[in-house]
């Protein structure tokens, strides 16, 4: 059974891998595994009515919307890189140098989906990394002027996503949906529960 009460293991589905929404996060990252194996539904635009309305069937959906709207514009416009590899860029231009491990959690990637997504960078002149003097067993990664003028271009497909994504909202709602979206991901990251007044 997955997160909404369907079995997944009837039907079409039998012997086919079934990522679910628990796993959504790490599909579209580095780890290929994942890549094909999302059952794909045609979706009709019905809702059951008991999902019509709750909280995280909006969010999924939103997510699946804004994931496809991301990887269709790295694909058209990424020149191989995918968000990840954004999210590294972003992370060192930000943070400055920083070891494989830091980056990875500060970037929420897993540590080996960072050494392979790295490696893709580096390839192409985007990161530097160097041998850690004071920790010889750890690396330090840098951004290179090329890493950070491809950030830049980058950052205007991020920005068309953003403003496609956000289409259906006006100026005012979409400051008031990152707000809000905004205190959800800080209720997470404190470990909190927030209620309702």
């Amino acid at each position: 059974m997955d997160e909404v009460g369907e079995d997944v293991t009837a039907g079409s589905n039998v012997g086919r891998t079934y990522v679910g929404i628990a796993n959504i996060s790490t599909v579209g990252l580095t780890n290929k595994g994942y890549a094909d194996a999302v059952p794909m539904h045609h979706d009709d635009g019905r809702t059951p009515t008991r999902l019509d309305g709750r909280a995280t069937w909006l969010v999924s959906r939103a997510y699946m919307r804004s994931s496809g709207l991301l990887g269709a514009a790295f694909e058209a416009h990424g020149d191989g890189l995918r968000s990840y590899h954004y999210r590294l860029l972003a992370a060192l231009e930000q943070w400055g140098p920083a070891s494989q491990a830091e980056l990875g959690r500060a970037t929420g990637i897993d540590r080996s989906d960072v050494t392979a997504a790295l490696s893709e960078l580096e390839s192409r002149n985007l990161i530097g990394r160097s041998v850690d003097p004071d920790h010889k067993r750890r690396n330090i990664v840098t951004i290179t002027p090329a890493g950070l003028e491809r950030l830049l271009e980058l950052d205007k497909v991020i920005d068309g996503v953003q403003d496609e994504f956000l289409a259906p909202l006006t100026a005012a709602q979409r400051s008031q949906f990152i707000a809000l979206m905004s205190r959800l991901v800080d209720a997470r990251q404190e470990g909190t529960t927030r209620t309702r007044s």
